[in-house]
């Protein structure tokens, strides 16, 4: 079973639907710097792949450092998207009115993308949406190999505060005349980043080879059931620019990981975390009820119906699915989370 959440005019709403792919079948995450690939951007309505939509998709082909082709267009939503979207993206419903649906854009896009290796900044976002959507739409398993800039930058320049794709901009000094936050914009600044993240690689280790090998492995925290108030943050710094940071969580539901586990890893992220629902909780991660004795097939806990009443009288407060909440820690940060394999 699984937990869909749906926006309407009333604010955000979570019913039982039928379950995705559990399990992401997805290519591997690749540490190095091919000679082709694919850089891809997309922009979406929000976070989560079980109720926010595409609606933009881009890529430019790199061959031997040169740009070769380029793909972009806009996407249809089912909804009309918020105010909030329109600032971010500077995508309007009036531009996006006339654009083509996932279902027409998506067979040309992945025929664009070939099997190449992809190239793009926090791009698990970007594969997870995409993944999905090809999974549902076209029943196969999106699997081309990857290599994320935000990474491969958190380790070539560990002292920076910030990584974002804007910040990594500045700080190499690469000016993009394209507007920022736009998908085929954003393709280009990642492909600069990522030719300056190579060639500085080279400048601090004497070789690319060099600096891969200094990356690390996954850390993996074993924990158990535990009240909040008993758990500090084992790390001292955080990226202020990670989603959790700041952010107090709250959990209901059964997880695939230990309620610990999962708490511990929101205070690693610089969040923060509660036993109980409040007013200022900033995100309800939801687990699955379907061995709960007390909450029936298509019932809401209570923590859920409290959310939503909360959201209607504008607090702000998110609804996440476990599997969204676990891209956020593995997508953004080097906290892990050690999943069971029935996943």
């Amino acid at each position: 079973m699984n937990i869909i959440l749906q926006s309407d005019q009333n604010g955000l709403s979570v019913s039982v639907g039928s379950p995705k792919q559990s399990k992401r079948k997805k290519g591997k995450s690749l540490l190095l710097f091919p000679a082709q690939y694919c850089v891809i951007d997309i922009e979406t309505t929000g976070l989560s792949t079980n109720f926010d939509e595409i609606i933009e998709l881009a890529a430019i082909r790199i061959s031997d450092g040169q740009i070769v082709d380029t793909f972009q267009s806009l996407v249809k939503p089912t909804y009309e998207i918020d105010e909030f979207i329109e600032q971010l993206t500077g995508i309007t419903n009036s531009m996006l009115s006339s654009a083509p649906s996932i279902e027409d854009v998506l067979p040309n896009f992945l025929e664009f993308l070939g099997d190449d290796i992809l190239v793009g900044h926090n791009i698990n976002f970007d594969i997870n949406f995409i993944y999905d959507y090809t999974f549902e739409q076209l029943n196969y398993a999106f699997s081309n190999d990857f290599v994320d800039t935000l990474r491969l930058s958190r380790k070539l320049f560990p002292n920076l505060p910030h990584h974002r794709l804007q910040d990594l901009t500045a700080y190499l000094h690469i000016k993009n005349p394209q507007a920022a936050h736009r998908a085929l914009s954003d393709c280009y600044s990642t492909f600069a980043v990522f030719k300056s993240l190579k060639e500085n690689s080279v400048l601090r280790y004497g070789s690319v080879d060099d600096f891969l090998k200094t990356i690390s492995s996954k850390k993996i925290y074993n924990y158990h059931n535990v009240k909040a108030s008993e758990l500090k943050p084992i790390k001292t710094e955080f990226d202020e620019t990670h989603p959790l940071f700041g952010k107090l969580c709250v959990f209901t539901g059964e997880l695939k990981f230990s309620r610990k586990q999962a708490m511990q890893t929101v205070l690693d992220c610089g969040g923060k975390i509660g036993d109980n629902l409040t007013k200022d909780t900033n995100f309800l991660i939801v687990g699955n009820f379907e061995n709960s004795l007390n909450i029936k097939k298509g019932q809401k806990s209570g923590k859920m119906k409290k959310a939503e009443a909360y959201r209607l009288k504008g607090c702000d407060i998110q609804i996440l699915d476990e599997n969204t909440f676990y891209d956020m820690i593995t997508d953004f940060s080097d906290n892990y989370l050690e999943v069971s394999k029935n996943e």
